[in-house]
């Protein structure tokens, strides 16, 4: 209960705040959200890559990040093959469960349940993820070639990856920006988190769904709160993966389905009920795995 009380109830509030105020003023979410991802986010990432001292825990981020997309989609194509699934419905179900809410919802717990130093771990975790995402995401959800050069350049679209190249580069090089000017960018960096779990509440109470099916939402809630923290463990034994670091893989992969899915499932119209439905109910349950877990990590 301890640890649901210092660690978990404070991010759910947060939620909270959001959903009941898009409930109470019905505000246009994609202005928000957009705030947030071509402001607010960049000055987060550059934070993040511009303060980071590269060495093997980047690379491992990168290679848990493939490790954890490609176990998912894997796990949910065998699954698609034994139950003879459709094109449609494997998407949809991909969208369900190999992108997890590494921002919104994954780096907040993090720094109340670990610290500064996991933060910045999430964080790193975060950008990866949003590339990874806006690339596999958009291919799950459109299964073209015309969309899949669309996520290309989604990708080259987000300022986030501009303020990864910006941060990189000073930092290889051995830049050092004038105090002002890092000030001005940790100013604008703390905002990104609040803000961020705000509009996640936003998203969540947008989220409708006209059909509700109980089978693929079970097994999709499965694979995304059970299996891929099992998968994260493997990893973790593993791999010569620092224990902090490891704390962190496991938790981020115990997120629940990240909201972004939902906006490509719609956009695409890639089984958007379903993406919706799975959504919204790992995102509930987590409430409790996450208690759990944390509980045997802290």
């Amino acid at each position: 209960m301890g640890i649901f009380l210092e660690v978990v109830l404070p991010i759910i509030s947060v939620f909270a705040i959001g959903y009941g105020l898009q409930k109470w003023r019905n505000l246009d979410v994609k202005s928000a959200s957009a705030i947030t991802i071509y402001i607010f986010i960049p000055f987060l990432v550059f934070q993040a890559f511009y303060n980071e001292d590269f060495s093997g825990e980047f690379s491992m981020i990168v290679l848990v990040n493939f490790i954890l997309l490609f176990a998912t989609i894997i796990i949910t194509k065998l699954f698609a093959w034994f139950n003879k699934w459709d094109r449609g419905e494997e998407s949809g179900m991909i969208l369900s469960t190999a992108f997890m809410n590494a921002g919104n919802y994954g780096a907040p717990i993090i720094l109340f349940a670990l610290g500064e130093e996991a933060f910045t771990y999430a964080i790193l975790f975060m950008a990866v993820q949003t590339i990874i995402m806006n690339v596999f995401g958009v291919y799950y959800a459109s299964r073209g070639g015309y969309e899949f050069r669309y996520a290309i350049y989604a990708v080259f679209k987000m300022p986030a990856t501009y303020a990864i190249i910006a941060a990189l580069s000073l930092n290889f090089l051995d830049i050092q920006l004038h105090s002002r000017v890092i000030e001005m960018v940790d100013f604008m960096a703390a905002v990104a988190l609040p803000l961020m779990m705000v509009v996640l509440g936003m998203q969540l109470a947008n989220i409708s769904f006209e059909q509700f099916e109980t089978g693929k939402v079970v097994l999709g809630t499965v694979i995304k709160l059970v299996l891929m923290p099992v998968v994260a463990f493997i990893c973790v034994l593993l791999l010569p993966i620092p224990e902090l670091l490891g704390k962190v893989f496991i938790i981020q992969a115990s997120m629940p389905a990240a909201a972004t899915t939902t906006m490509f499932a719609l956009e695409f119209r890639s089984r958007p009920d379903l993406v919706s439905s799975v959504t919204l109910v790992t995102t509930l349950l987590s409430i409790v795995t996450l208690s759990v877990l944390l509980v045997f990590l802290i």
